[in-house]
């Protein structure tokens, strides 16, 4: 029954093709632009490690006066000191945690061949790369002992290996940062990543970095951060030693605690440490205040999808309604033009379900076929933000859930749109419509 209602929308939409294409473009202009918006706003809110976002935790501290105002939706800020993030990382408990900065380099052969170009940079603990899921083509991480001793090693990407390497197994080569030598000891696979979670602070949708290096070697080298440094209070900081022991927040922190016992003993763990520092006199605050959230929870105390990205969707959707609005008025006139079709069926035994179901297959097809197009529709649109917006250029894409998100859309909202057709062509009396032969 179901193919023969096919059958029978088909042969309907050729008897109309003027005004059966149409209700198509209509619905496939709708449907584009609707998709446009709407895959960039699925890529910028969908879940960046869906297996484990619920366990690794940002970090926050307020060491701040108490009533100091920050901008950040309670009053704490994003980022930590560095004497803070120093000692939660060195401090021994059971979980996976890191400190990192952004920082920058020249990256260079001292050779010739291999023209030096200016790279970000990722300071980090060894456990950077097991928590946040980069798997490694050729070696591994550096190990505690080479952290512990702030060796010059370097962890680096697919990309910057084929670029230095011809993509060969560099383990155990060496690369120049600025004039400092580096030993290679692990190359990571590239990191598909649309949204950098773990650094907020630095552009939502920029790039990772290609090059890690271990956060020890801060001191040592006198790292500076290429990201947003903030600070609450006066300080006369003329020195990078007092950069090092200032207020100033410039440190992303993370930890990954699997179970919710984790989470509660590092709780405790951050609320007793706040309590000592408190009572040293470092700030006046009585009541140590501190956050931990998920990764999921920190994309949205961080706002990455703006109300500006919220309000264009809605008015995408709102431009679809109109473009059904004028379907609905086309669906009216050609179902009516049809009344004596529909007597003759309702004479001959065909029930006001089997002409209303019908009816409804016709604008599913209506649907299906206008979704489809729009899909081309919204690549073309995608395309548009991807050459004009740098920021959003690796958001602007259609994965599988939205391509069949599309035909999904277009099939439901022509079906909404089709019901008052439907239903007011088979409410009369079939006497009535043989009346009008």
């Amino acid at each position: 029954m179901f193919l023969h209602y096919i059958d029978l929308s088909w042969r309907s939409l050729k008897r109309t093709p003027l005004v059966s294409a149409l209700m198509i473009l209509a619905i496939a202009i709708g449907i584009g632009i609707t998709m446009t918006s709407l895959s960039v706003y699925h890529m910028m809110s969908m879940d960046p490690i869906p297996n484990k976002s619920d366990q690794l935790f940002a970090v926050q501290l307020n060491t701040t006066d108490d009533g100091n105002n920050w901008w950040t939706p309670d009053d704490v800020p994003y980022q930590l000191t560095y004497k803070d993030a120093l000692f939660l990382h060195n401090a021994e408990m059971p979980v996976r945690k890191t400190a990192s900065i952004r920082t920058a380099f020249t990256v260079h052969m001292n050779n010739q061949d291999v023209k030096p170009a200016l790279s970000s940079v990722r300071a980090a603990g060894k456990d950077f790369f097991s928590m946040f899921d980069l798997e490694f083509i050729y070696g591994s991480s550096w190990s505690d002992a080479q952290e512990a001793a702030a060796e010059s090693v370097v962890v680096i990407n697919e990309e910057t290996n084929n670029k230095l390497f011809g993509g060969q197994n560099s383990v155990g080569k060496q690369i120049y940062l600025d004039d400092t030598i580096f030993t290679v000891v692990g190359v990571t696979k590239s990191w598909d990543i649309h949204i950098k979670y773990y650094d907020l602070n630095n552009g939502s949708f920029s790039a990772p970095e290609p090059i890690f290096i271990p956060i020890t070697l801060w001191e040592p080298m006198r790292l500076v951060s290429r990201g947003n440094t903030n600070g609450w209070k006066h300080e006369n900081v003329t020195t990078f030693e007092g950069q090092l022991q200032s207020e100033m927040f410039w440190v992303q922190f993370w930890a990954e605690l699997p179970t919710e016992k984790d989470v509660q003993k590092y709780h405790d763990f951050l609320f007793a440490y706040l309590t000592e520092q408190g009572t040293k006199g470092r700030y006046t605050r009585e009541v140590p205040q501190f956050n931990l959230k998920d990764v999921n929870e920190w994309m949205e105390y961080n706002n990455v999808v703006s109300e500006d990205n919220k309000i264009l969707v809605g008015l995408s959707f709102m431009f679809l309604a109109v473009c059904l609005a004028n379907i609905l008025g086309l669906l009216l006139g050609k179902f009516i033009r049809r009344a004596p079709e529909i007597g003759v069926r309702r004479a001959l035994g065909a029930s006001k379900r089997q002409i209303f179901l019908q009816h409804l297959v016709e604008v599913s097809v209506l649907g299906l076929l206008g979704g489809l197009i729009g899909i081309g529709i919204a690549q073309l649109g995608l395309w548009g933000v991807r050459v004009t917006s740098s920021e959003y250029a690796e958001l602007a894409g259609m994965d599988f859930t939205m391509i069949l998100t599309a035909p999904a859309i277009a099939i439901g909202a022509c079906i909404i749109a089709g019901l008052y057709p439907a239903w007011l062509v088979c409410k009369t009396q079939p006497a009535i419509y043989l009346k009008t032969q």
